[in-house]
């Protein structure tokens, strides 16, 4: 496989497209025996590209993964957390690699950068709520990120098993990604 030349930067209203594609092409490939297929394949480009420019003008902040020959391959949203109850003040809301770049650095680049971000508007910790059948589950903690609870959500009327992985201290580099 061929190197990337990633690099992160904040996404732009004209990203919508590219992020809606990335998305979806991860949920579809992600939750696919996991979540039902009549939602899988609900899914909209024209839908979730009105999210994507939605989210862009809200509070938070939305970033997106690029190489310098494939383009747009990764994205992550974050902001403050949901869930006062687990003492953790930041939240990455979501994280998403195209299947294609899986494996590649794509998502670490978009940890470090959101960790970044998050610090650059004064948060100091912050929580993850995964799936909890979510192979992304084993990357949160390779990248330092603790169990700190667990829920059960509804997701289009069906009960969802919910893992959140937490960071009590933020520091953008190597070392936190394998405290």
């Amino acid at each position: 496989m061929d190197e990337l030349a990633l690099s992160v930067r904040q996404a732009r209203p004209v990203d919508a497209a590219e992020l809606a594609r990335i998305y979806i092409e991860s949920w579809q490939d992600t939750y696919a025996g996991v979540l039902s297929n009549t939602l899988l394949s609900a899914m909209s480009h024209k839908g979730q590209a009105a999210r994507w420019q939605q989210t862009m003008r809200g509070p938070g902040a939305v970033l997106i993964a690029e190489d310098a020959t494939a383009g747009p391959i990764g994205l992550a949203s974050l902001g403050p957390a949901r869930d006062k109850g687990l003492g953790l003040d930041g939240e990455i809301y979501t994280l998403y690699v195209d299947p294609a770049y899986l494996g590649r650095g794509a998502g670490k680049a978009l940890l470090q950068a959101s960790f970044s971000t998050l610090m650059t508007k004064k948060y100091r910790s912050c929580v993850i709520w995964s799936h909890a059948r979510n192979n992304a589950c084993y990357f949160y903690e390779a990248m330092g990120g603790k169990r700190v609870g667990a829920r059960l959500t509804r997701l289009v009327g069906e009960e969802t098993p919910e893992v959140a992985f937490g960071w009590k201290r933020l520091l953008v580099g190597d070392k936190v990604l394998k405290s």
